[in-house]
């Protein structure tokens, strides 16, 4: 009998309770797509810091970055859903893998639209507001980072994915905070145009939507692992 080292050398199944228990080429192959929505995020959080200071000309590199990072994580997904089909992997789960991808690859893509859209409106946040906007970004950013490790608790140990799930609900809370006192603040400026406090209500939304939409990839999810341990 082969030993357990030389079977995980020839990458036979060492996957454990992981739904991915076939191809360790595979699994290499997801960490590298959650690290570049990982890697979104943290971008997405200096982009922030750094508009927030006025420096867009530093900016325009951050915008190269992120577009760099999902162009690496559209390729990665399209590779592994080539995978799964060629190689015929988990047939009983593919849908639900093939899903969890494409929305865990939306939430890098909305990291991109966001810094994007800062870049193209510009919008003109009072220095007041700036640390309310960074926090509200970084809870967001957590919400995300949740469902980064509840995914890969997901492709390589299932039973462990509730250690991570239900920090993703906390996060959006916390977010949910930050957004209603950010707007309360916003509005209460008697000396703000209305179009302008509309238009910091916008990017408010649209910040604070990061951390919805992660709320609703972790149900998802959630349900995933329900039908694995049926």
């Amino acid at each position: 009998m082969k030993s357990q080292e030389t079977r995980i050398n020839q990458g036979d199944d060492v996957m454990g309770d992981g739904i991915l228990k076939r191809k360790i080429g595979i699994e290499k192959e997801v960490d590298e797509f959650l690290d570049r929505v990982s890697e979104a995020g943290l971008l997405c959080k200096q982009g922030m810091d750094i508009y927030l200071k006025g420096d867009m000309e530093v900016y325009a590199t951050y915008l190269k970055s992120i577009r760099d990072t999902e162009h690496k994580g559209d390729d990665l997904r399209r590779s592994l859903e080539k995978d799964l089909y060629e190689k015929t992997l988990i047939p009983e789960s593919r849908g639900d893998v093939m899903e969890l991808l494409e929305d865990m690859d939306a939430l890098l893509d909305r990291y991109t639209g966001l810094i994007w859209q800062f870049e193209i409106e510009r919008p003109d946040i009072c220095v007041e507001f700036h640390e309310d906007f960074k926090e509200l970004l970084s809870h967001s950013v957590e919400s995300v980072e949740a469902d980064v490790r509840s995914c890969r608790a997901f492709f390589k140990d299932i039973n462990s994915v509730a250690d991570h799930i239900h920090k993703v609900s906390f996060w959006e809370k916390e977010s949910d905070k930050v957004s209603t006192r950010l707007q309360r603040a916003i509005f209460g400026r008697k000396d703000l145009h209305l179009s302008h406090k509309i238009h910091l209500r916008f990017f408010v939304k649209q910040v604070d939507r990061i951390a919805d939409e992660a709320e609703d990839v972790a149900d998802r999810l959630n349900i995933y692992v329900i039908k694995r341990m049926l």
